[in-house]
């Protein structure tokens, strides 16, 4: 695993500025141009080009090694060990080739005291130790560490504030998937066709069966009362869908009779699971509107849920030999709202006996 961050305009302005510092602090660089300082300049600008490098390795490592929150204090303290002795043990190898370069020899090299001592009490803390400058690694690792921290936060606020779009874009593609499934919802079903066969039957019955044209009249209010409710909720619960089901389907075997049959095989321990509304009414309308129902042949629905949570809705397939036109609602308006919730994709499947759809239910 690794972990990038967007830092080249960083590195040539950090690593310009500091090859200007050194060449304004440093008193060999007023000398006469000769090839002694000439090659001394390339490796200070070497020297801070591999010092830079060295450090952002390490840190992007450590970064990527461990990225959460909660190894924050590991990461930086690891960081700050391996940097400073790396940048020491660096520092080191460029300032013998250094010495080397501008006094040919290395004989008092190892003689010679380059760093800061602190005398506290008459206990002095030695930052140099076998001509290793740990005060420089020490710097080193804080300047680094703040430089690439900054940077860190930067591009994790960066972040932040793309999930936050990317967030408010898909609630605002839900909403208006939300809104055009109320319209298809409406298209489909609040319409003429349907109203006119509900009181084709209602009208029937009410001479033939008063009793039962009393039912039928309570459960057509409780399918308009649950589709205009629907219309508010982007889920709703697998008990609340079943127990709508049910009034639907007395509607359609008020019409078809025995030539529709309907069997709901689903233990209780899934009425909690929430699923998206409507999704059994337009699989059991798309069933009734695709396939031959007769009594001779009667069609079959099942509603069950398998062991993966998931709900199967298969029906037998006997299809119209005249295709009926479809106006795009059904699976698609299903398959749609699963998309937009981030949920697994439904499964169809067909056989030469049946017609199966698979929904995932969401815990």
């Amino acid at each position: 695993m690794s972990y990038y961050v967007n830092d080249k305009w960083v590195r040539i302005t950090g690593i310009t500025l500091l090859v200007v510092a050194a060449l304004a602090v440093d008193d060999f660089y007023r000398q006469p141009l000769t090839g002694v300082v000439f090659v001394k300049f390339l490796i200070d600008v070497g020297s801070t080009i591999a010092t830079w490098h060295l450090n952002r390795t390490i840190i992007l490592r450590f970064k990527a090694r461990f990225p959460k929150n909660s190894e924050q204090l590991k990461r930086l303290s690891a960081t700050f060990l391996t940097s400073t002795l790396s940048s020491t043990a660096l520092s080191w190898c460029l300032r013998v080739l250094d010495y080397w370069a501008t006094k040919g020899t290395l004989t008092q090299f190892f003689e010679e005291d380059h760093a800061m001592s602190f005398t506290i009490n008459n206990w002095t803390l030695r930052l140099y130790v076998y001509s290793f400058d740990f005060l420089y690694g020490i710097q080193c690792a804080i300047f680094f560490m703040s430089v690439y921290g900054i940077l860190f936060f930067i591009k994790d606020s960066s972040a932040y504030r793309n999930r936050l779009k990317q967030a408010e874009k898909e609630r605002e593609e839900l909403r208006a998937a939300h809104l055009q499934s109320q319209l298809d919802a409406l298209k489909q079903h609040v319409n003429p066709h349907f109203l006119f066969n509900s009181l084709n039957s209602l009208s029937s019955l009410i001479s033939e069966d008063p009793k039962q044209a009393e039912l039928f009249v309570d459960k057509l209010s409780e399918v308009y009362r649950y589709l205009l409710r629907s219309n508010q909720q982007h889920l709703t619960t697998l008990e609340t869908e079943l127990q709508f089901i049910n009034a639907y389907y007395h509607l359609l075997q008020t019409r078809y009779g025995a030539a529709l049959q309907l069997d709901v095989a689903v233990h209780e321990s899934y009425f909690p699971y929430q699923l998206p509304p409507l999704s059994l009414q337009l699989l059991v309308e798309n069933a009734v509107k695709h396939n031959v129902a007769s009594v001779k042949h009667p069609l079959h629905i099942q509603i069950t849920v398998d062991r993966q949570a998931r709900l199967l809705v298969s029906n037998t397939l006997q299809r119209k030999a005249s295709r009926v036109l479809s106006n795009g609602v059904g699976l698609t308006n299903i398959i749609a709202k699963y998309q937009m919730l981030s949920l697994p994709q439904p499964i169809i499947e067909e056989t030469e006996a049946q017609f199966i759809v698979m929904l995932p239910l969401i815990a």
